[in-house]
């Protein structure tokens, strides 16, 4: 079903900002007051942290909103030796939320970015204050992801961002070409010769990316203390119904919504709906499900 939403309020300006790991360089958008509560968001592998900017937006009120480029994404340095693994993505959030001394966070994470903070909660629960699990879960998608993975297959290079757009308008019929547009130019680059290429690390797509263990997540989904909120694209192939009820089951504190019309990429293909259903949950409201 081809789904079109309203359009979202337009983006705020945010402010940017660095911070220095060990290993990587982690940039990072700001919207909001810096005395407000911070909110910390996470993408999907391919994205940047632009992919949160009409959700920051909306929130940016009631929040210190923070969305970080992970590891090989966006303006974020790249592994210099390729590691994108768990544990990678770990030791980059131990040190941002350190450095910038985030303490009693919300905290949402969205498909990889819903499993790093999975691990993230569950190494700092006294920092995580309410989590959000946008339709990641601890199990690997057995065949739900391959529309995603041809999707980055696809060639690394092409003559104009309107063919990307062309492209992921074939891809992802839910969004306008002008969402898509907006979205693409900011996980888009320049080549010297004039034409355009992803700005993620190309280890991190085609057919020779690396894959990595994930290891058993659920004993650590049943020692979340936190609230819990799971959200499902009503049309997504990546987490099937019966596991994110599963999630809720084992969360001591969880419950789950869905988005209709939605499928992997729910909070851009309704972002409306996203936003109503999430941000009651977020700032302790009664959450309709």
């Amino acid at each position: 079903m081809t789904h079109t939403p309203q359009s979202p309020l337009p983006i705020a300006r945010w402010q940017e900002g660095f911070v220095e790991t060990l290993e990587v360089r982690l940039r990072y958008l700001e919207w909001g007051e810096r005395s407000g509560a911070p909110l910390l968001l996470l993408h999907g592998i391919g994205q940047t942290s632009h992919t949160w900017a009409y959700f920051a937006t909306a929130m940016q009120h009631h929040y210190r909103v923070i969305a970080l480029d992970q590891r090989g994404h966006g303006d974020s340095g790249w592994a210099a030796d390729g590691d994108y693994s768990p544990a990678a993505h770990g030791r980059d959030l131990d040190a941002f939320i350190g450095q910038l001394k985030l303490e009693n966070f919300l905290l949402i994470g969205f498909s990889m970015g819903g499993r790093n903070a999975m691990w993230l909660t569950d190494r700092h629960p006294a920092k995580v204050r309410r989590l959000v699990i946008v339709d990641a879960g601890p199990e690997r998608p057995s065949s739900g992801g391959s529309e995603a993975r041809q999707f980055m297959s696809g060639p690394d290079v092409l003559g104009s961002v309107e063919e990307f757009v062309e492209r992921a308008t074939r891809f992802n019929p839910r969004r306008s070409r002008e969402a898509l547009r907006e979205s693409l130019r900011h996980n888009l680059r320049q080549l010297p010769d004039g034409r355009w290429t992803w700005k993620y690390d190309p280890v991190l797509r085609g057919p020779n990316r690396r894959t990595y263990p994930w290891g058993d997540l659920w004993p650590a989904l049943a020692k979340i203390a936190c609230p819990t909120l799971i959200v499902r694209g009503t049309e997504s192939p990546v987490l099937p119904p019966e596991q994110a009820a599963r999630m809720v089951e084992v969360i001591p504190d969880a419950r789950m919504v869905t988005i209709s019309g939605a499928a992997h990429t729910v909070m851009g293909d309704n972002p409306l709906e996203f936003e109503a259903k999430v941000k009651p949950f977020l700032l302790d409201e009664s959450a309709a499900g």
